[in-house]
């Protein structure tokens, strides 16, 4: 959907996460893997901005980078970076690892690309930002204090401080033409009257505060991210599309209600093709939860939902919905704060029929199944937002507009 708005948009920015989170896009047949830079890169004409929210494992960037290039996308000159993002080396994800490994059957299931270690340092106010890097002694003074710091939680570890100061003379340099003050940047395209769209980067269950706690990211995946992580008041916040894929999935640990556990789940795990791209690892699949959606829908306020691989649904004889919990012999509507009481919950469904036609070549609403039409219906009435755009397949041309009139 980022690359469908983006041709329309002038500037495209992520505010959140790192490269723990992985999107793909299909344009003329050329997959494009994005992790860290904004998707709005496809399209030629869009600057994309990395905002200060976002932290940055300098080398991967430069990775993604090299890699989209390699596919033939020019992002000469129309990619820039916040010199306010704090900054994620290879000791933070060594880190990542090690605590993983201490919670043992507990573990969170990070990506371990270090980027919850990276946000503990910039909360307990020991961060390194970009800036940073433009002056040498003071780099070099908190590289040294915060790496000496994890070595007395952790022990030796084996990291080079020496080889890592050596290496990031030459990145700094190398980052420099990309970094810009992107508050500054952003309320002058705003003042101009450009078109600015915000990529999410996370669902908001991964949320820190608002999200199945501890099994969560470690920042604000929902609509207070975009003002925390770019500077922008919500006064400047427009449309908010929240994207929703047509079944529920979810990767590594933490509660999932609505998973499927039995061949059903796989089917939707082989048919959605539904492995990490930045990982690789399998991810959890479950029919749609209307819990879920409709607490995002409170947090986040969306304006319209687009619903994705919808045809993932085609080979399914009828397909069940979660409306409701029952928890502690009371029948719940809206997401709970603990996951003790919500490993108790039984799931309340509702059957839908399943619609059995291949919908990938539909090109509006109307030429969608009659029963496919009702299931959007269906999830539209329960949490009063219109779906705007359905996907039926991973290409470009295959996000059907449906046209908020309809």
């Amino acid at each position: 959907l980022v690359d469908i708005l983006a041709k329309d948009t002038d500037v495209c920015v992520r505010c959140q996460g790192g490269n723990n989170a992985g999107h793909t896009i299909v344009v003329g047949g050329v997959k494009y893997a994005f992790h860290m830079l904004p998707s709005g890169l496809v399209n030629q004409e869009c600057i994309s901005v990395i905002g200060s929210g976002v932290v940055v494992h300098v080398p991967s960037f430069f990775k993604e980078l090299e890699d989209l290039q390699t596919q033939g996308l020019d992002c000469d000159g129309r990619l820039f970076i916040s010199d306010r993002c704090h900054l994620v080396f290879d000791f933070h994800q060594i880190v990542d690892g090690l605590k993983e490994g201490e919670l043992g059957r507990g573990s969170i299931g990070t990506t371990k690309k270090g980027i919850g270690p990276a946000y503990s340092s910039k909360a307990s106010r020991s961060g390194i930002r970009v800036h940073h890097l433009y002056h040498p002694a003071e780099f070099e003074k908190r590289l040294r204090t915060i790496v000496a710091a994890r070595y007395r939680r952790y022990g030796d570890f084996g990291y080079d401080v020496e080889e890592e100061l050596k290496r990031y003379q030459k990145l700094a340099e190398r980052l420099r033409p990309f970094v810009i003050d992107s508050v500054e940047f952003l309320h002058k395209e705003l003042r101009a009257g450009k078109r600015i769209l915000v990529e999410g980067a996370n669902a908001l269950m991964l949320d820190l505060d608002f999200g199945t706690y501890p099994y969560v990211t470690s920042s604000n995946t929902g609509i207070g991210g975009v003002c925390t992580g770019l500077g922008i008041p919500p006064s400047k916040i427009g449309s908010v599309i929240g994207v929703a894929k047509a079944y529920t999935t979810r990767v590594g640990g933490g509660p999932f209600p609505s998973e499927l556990l039995d061949a059903v789940g796989q089917k939707l795990r082989d048919v959605g093709a539904e492995y990490g791209v930045t990982t690789g690892r399998p991810r959890r699949c479950g029919w749609l939860d209307l819990v879920v959606l409709r607490y995002s829908t409170m947090i986040n306020g969306y304006t319209s939902i687009n619903l994705t691989k919808l045809d993932v649904l085609d080979v399914f004889d009828e397909i069940k919905v979660a409306v409701s919990y029952t928890i502690n012999g009371k029948e719940v509507t809206s997401f709970p704060a603990d996951l003790d009481d919500l490993a108790t919950a039984t799931v309340n469904y509702v059957t839908l029929p399943g619609w059995k036609q291949n919908i990938s070549k539909c090109r509006n609403f109307a030429e969608l199944p009659e029963n496919c039409q009702k299931y959007v219906r269906f999830i539209e009435k329960d949490i009063g937002v219109p779906v705007e755009w359905i996907g039926v397949g991973a290409g470009r041309e295959e996000m059907v507009a449906v046209g908020l009139a309809e």
